[in-house]
């Protein structure tokens, strides 16, 4: 079962909302009851979604998803006025909620987090994509190739040994 992150001021509406969603059994909830308290959690444990309001104890539910990894989603409930003022990066349902919006709310965003972790790739470091930078960049000057063609000579490479695309850089370049 998910795990998500539940974080309010009011820990009446905290629990409120961790047994709406535990009784459909769409996640399992964490409570937090401050933002650092839920970034903590959020950094021990793999969760794609945290729950909040507008306002938190110790900020705004908006600070708290500026610092999310990439990758977790967050829903905010609050009044519709204060729902117009957040990010349109954030999931927003306007209190007052019911069961059913709360918990089609809550499957549909962790059905998209699924979906989108899927199609992001990691990314390379700095220091990695420089070393694939400057592979190209030999590639092209030695062979006469586009960027393009250099990136798939490197890729086909790397393919045909079996080593990933960095490793391939780094034995074009002759720093293995």
């Amino acid at each position: 079962m998910e795990r998500i992150i539940v974080v309010f001021d009011s820990d009446k509406s905290a629990r409120r909302i961790c047994e709406m969603i535990e009784s459909a059994g769409a996640a399992e909830c964490q409570l937090c009851r401050s933002g650092g308290e839920a970034r903590r959690a959020v950094a021990k444990y793999d969760i794609d979604l945290v729950i909040c309001g507008f306002r938190l104890p110790d900020g705004t539910g908006e600070s708290l998803f500026e610092d999310l990894p990439e990758g977790a989603s967050m829903l905010m409930i609050a009044p519709q006025h204060q729902l117009d003022l957040v990010s349109e990066d954030i999931f927003r349902l306007p209190a007052p909620i019911s069961r059913s919006d709360l918990v089609a709310s809550v499957r549909m965003v962790l059905q998209m987090s699924h979906r989108l972790s899927r199609l992001v790739k990691p990314r390379r470091s700095s220091e990695d994509q420089d070393v694939i930078r400057r592979a190209k960049e030999l590639l092209m000057e030695r062979n006469g190739l586009t960027e393009e063609q250099a990136h798939r000579m490197l890729q086909k490479k790397s393919m045909d040994s079996g080593v990933n695309l960095v490793q391939t850089a780094r034995l074009v370049l002759g720093d293995l």
